[in-house]
């Protein structure tokens, strides 16, 4: 457990000879409206550290060199979150090897970190404490365990999946989807721009959905207000399923607001009445034409649509063919990158996507080359 500044500095030291080692890290995110990163957990293949980030003193920003040296592993396992909350402690991660995306990418039918080290290594993690609070001080005996438990096997089961891609031939695929995904992590946004909720728009008509947007948009709102007030997270507040609920039918009064699917009875009591008057507001300006345009008017470019389901069935094509995940051939964002390149598509342009490798370009640049050809 590193609680000071001369731990970190242990810490350190420690990392200077190897060229791999496992990080996970948690946060009180279940339980604060921002959360706060709580601890940073480091193993290696004798030791795990615990960085209690809350202590004065330990600063995560102290390892950023190791962190960003491309020639050492760091095995992470669902890395998004983490790489977030690390870049804004200021460390950027070189070397990412992420098991959970290799995993998927193998096409495993179980990629949870407790499913793999019980398969690969016949141990059972224990998972009780996934919605703890992380902020507590002194950390429980069975909270450290936890916490120690994301990094103690991740070193080894590192190893064997990436040595599965090895034997698969997706390693370089694999690589370059973790390269990517550390590249473009930045530090956590604002919570005000994190994604808005969708709207469900089966059986609306679009007068309707242009309503529930607006209403999804208001709630979101008045959700991120009302949370951070009472220092909660947002969706503990009102819940992705609660604003759609709402959103797509809306209710009349108190009775049919709190029978909506997902809408707790203290949040209706609490708010409501503002609620219920602010859609009763919206449905006003509906009637007026007031409301903005919805998402679904503001079409794709047509032939940007073209190209990407051309690129969708081609890359079906070619992983059945090679006996990989369509996304080995090409991720959702290759296929999305390919598509909005200018015209005409040429190897040279392919080759400067920085995602997509040598080997995508030696297996596939001529035939995508040839297939964009007769597209608009």
């Amino acid at each position: 457990m590193i609680t000071e500044t001369a731990g970190v500095r242990d810490v350190a030291q420690a990392l200077a000879p190897l060229s791999e080692f496992a990080v996970d890290v948690e946060a009180d995110a279940m339980h604060a409206f921002r959360a706060r990163l709580c601890f940073v957990q480091i193993g290696t293949e004798k030791d795990v550290y615990l960085l209690d980030t809350l202590a004065p003193g330990v600063e995560v920003a102290e390892l950023a060199p190791h962190f960003a040296d491309p020639a050492r592993t760091k095995y992470f396992h669902a890395a998004g979150g983490d790489l977030q909350y690390l870049a804004s402690a200021g460390v950027r991660v070189k070397g990412l090897f992420d098991t959970h995306r290799a995993a998927t990418l193998l096409g495993w039918p179980k990629v949870g970190l407790a499913d793999l080290v019980l398969e690969k290594l016949g141990v059972k993690l224990l998972k009780e404490h996934q919605q703890s609070d992380f902020s507590i001080r002194p950390l429980p005996d069975s909270m450290k365990a936890y916490i120690t438990d994301d990094v103690k096997y991740l070193v080894e089961i590192g190893r064997q999946v990436k040595a599965a891609c090895v034997t698969a031939d997706i390693l370089e695929e694999v690589e370059l989807d973790c390269a990517r995904m550390a590249e473009e992590a930045a530090a956590r946004p604002d919570m005000g721009h994190e994604s808005r909720p969708k709207v469900p728009k089966g059986g609306l008509s679009p007068a309707q959905v242009q309503l529930a947007e607006a209403i999804a948009e208001m709630l979101h709102g008045k959700r991120l207000e009302q949370a951070e007030k009472a220092n909660v997270p947002m969706g503990r507040m009102l819940s992705n399923m609660a604003v759609g609920a709402i959103a797509s039918k809306p209710p009349k009064d108190l009775k049919e607001l709190a029978r909506r699917e997902g809408v707790r009875g203290p949040w209706v009591r609490e708010h409501g009445e503002e609620v219920l008057k602010l859609i009763e507001e919206l449905q006003e300006k509906a009637a007026r034409g007031e409301l903005p345009k919805s998402a679904d008017t503001a079409k794709k470019d047509p032939a940007i649509k073209k190209r990407t389901e051309a690129l969708k069935s081609w890359r079906t094509a070619k992983a059945t063919e090679r006996k990989v995940t369509p996304s080995v051939v090409l991720s959702n964002l290759l296929v999305d990158d390919i598509a909005e390149l200018p015209k005409p598509v040429t190897l040279d342009t392919l080759r400067a996507l920085p995602w997509l490798g040598q080997k995508r370009l030696r297996l596939y640049g001529a035939e995508l080359v040839e297939l964009l050809k007769g597209k608009p």
